[in-house]
């Protein structure tokens, strides 16, 4: 086994330091934000909470959570707007994807540029907003198929098809394969650390939905859960009374939020391992 010398015990040294650093700041909002849900009125009101829960109030805000329907309502139109987004969202961005990295493609460079192009130059956030109203995306399913598309993910997976050899493909051919029979049973199994990296960009993008989904949908009732847990205060009133109900608005909303991230929780996990292959596969080509 090799020793290491003076200078790289230090450098790995300061680097464990630094990385754990790191990682305390990104936890510890997730721990407050739970540790103040915990916790009674008393001590959410005078802001004693700052690591461990103060008085734990026996789950109280999450039960009282949990029993509004409205909750359910949101809840359930953000599993609605993430599961039917990704698919729809990734079938176009995988079939996009495979034309862009055709070289036989007509015009190639072309459709790439005008791609990117999307990327550097935007109309401004009224034009858009005024174009989303005029192509009616103001519904369940107009949210999912327009903003169904996102340039960088689909340039992500261009670049991963892109590096597929091409005696692969010929031999795939030579068999009686087809196109979509190339890009199923070729392509993509060739591509999954990228196809499961752009899956978590879109899951996560769907699951955090807020600005378009407050502004482009009229019903309460298809609105997702980033909008609900905005609007706590705006439910709750003026009148709102702590003391008389045993938890905080910002109480209540933490619990939310805790409730929010879960699923996001349980799932990272398992697709994380494909994140930092999938990037590098696809930030290297043209």
């Amino acid at each position: 086994m090799k020793r290491l010398d003076v200078s790289e015990v230090v450098f790995r040294l300061i680097s464990y330091i630094i990385v754990t650093l790191f990682a305390l700041a990104t936890l510890y909002p997730l721990i407050y934000i739970l540790s103040y849900s915990l916790s009674d009125v008393t001590a959410m009101s005078n802001g004693s909470v700052v690591l461990l829960p103060k008085n734990f109030n026996n789950f109280m805000v999450y039960k009282v959570a949990l029993k509004e329907s409205s909750f359910w309502i949101a809840y359930c139109n953000t599993i609605f707007y993430t599961f039917f987004g990704t698919i729809v969202s990734m079938f176009i961005s995988i079939t996009g994807a495979y034309a862009l990295s055709k070289t036989k493609l007509l015009y190639r460079r072309t459709f790439n540029f005008l791609l990117v192009l999307t990327m550097w130059f935007k109309a401004g956030l009224v034009p858009e907003y005024l174009n989303y109203i005029d192509l009616g995306i103001d519904s369940r399913w107009g949210i999912i198929f327009g903003l169904g598309l996102n340039v960088f993910n689909i340039i992500l997976l261009r670049n991963a098809f892109s590096g597929v050899p091409s005696e692969i493909e010929e031999a795939a051919i030579i068999d009686g394969a087809n196109e979509f029979q190339v890009l199923t049973k070729v392509y993509m199994p060739m591509s999954t650390a990228s196809i499961a990296t752009v899956t978590l960009f879109y899951a996560i993008s769907r699951w955090n939905g807020y600005f378009w989904a407050n502004w482009l949908l009229k019903s309460d009732m298809d609105k997702p859960l980033m909008v609900y847990i905005k609007n706590v205060p705006i439910r709750f009133g003026e009148d709102f009374n702590p003391v008389a109900v045993g938890y905080t608005e910002s109480g209540y909303m933490y619990a939310l939020i805790v409730c929010s991230i879960i699923p996001i929780l349980c799932v990272y996990p398992y697709l994380s391992r494909f994140f930092s292959k999938g990037v590098n596969v696809g930030g290297v080509k043209e």
